[in-house]
């Protein structure tokens, strides 16, 4: 190897080296905020919206999407399901906030307005969840019918007005919630 390639190659271990020493400074420094009422840099928000995004696309590409997801019974549970778990963060049609989506950062999508753009990843994340968000694993807790349900009624809510929920969530009796 000539001098000038290990020249190079050493300037390269050396940058990476002081690299991730810097990286491992600023950690133990304590000098991110952490606190969810202060926004990460647009570079941070990036990162972990790609992360996100990638790590769900390839953990739903192994769910089946089940065939009855337009069935009004099945719907009507999710809906139950939803009033009950669901509307403090990602609202219900005619709520505009609510005092604990104000406090939560990153701000969970409302569901409400948006609906979701993919069955087999929203019924992932239902069931496991998004880390350091306040996205909890519901699969810990209730079965994948009750989780599919979830997913039938969100696809549908954007279409509804809040007459059409209220109907629709007392046309349902209340749902046992240890998990079946």
């Amino acid at each position: 190897m000539s001098a000038t390639a290990r020249g190079f190659l050493l300037g390269v271990v050396t940058a990476l080296g002081l690299a991730a020493l810097g990286a491992v400074a600023f950690v133990h420094a304590g000098a991110y905020p952490i606190g969810a009422d202060v926004p990460h840099a647009p570079m941070t928000l990036r990162l972990i919206d790609t992360l996100r995004d990638a790590s769900t696309e390839r953990a739903a590409q192994s769910v089946t999407v089940p065939r009855d997801l337009d069935d009004r019974a099945v719907i009507a549970q999710g809906a139950h399901e939803y009033a009950e778990e669901c509307t403090g963060c990602h609202l219900a049609p005619g709520m505009t906030t609510s005092e604990l989506r104000a406090g939560l950062y990153p701000q969970p999508p409302n569901l409400a307005q948006d609906g979701i753009d993919n069955d087999a990843e929203a019924f992932w994340i239902i069931k496991h969840g998004i880390k350091m968000s306040a996205m909890p694993a519901w699969g810990r807790t209730h079965d994948d019918r009750t989780l599919w349900s979830l997913v039938a009624f969100v696809r549908q809510m954007p279409k509804l007005t809040p007459a059409q929920y209220h109907a629709l969530v007392a046309s349902r009796a209340p749902a046992d919630h240890d998990g079946s």
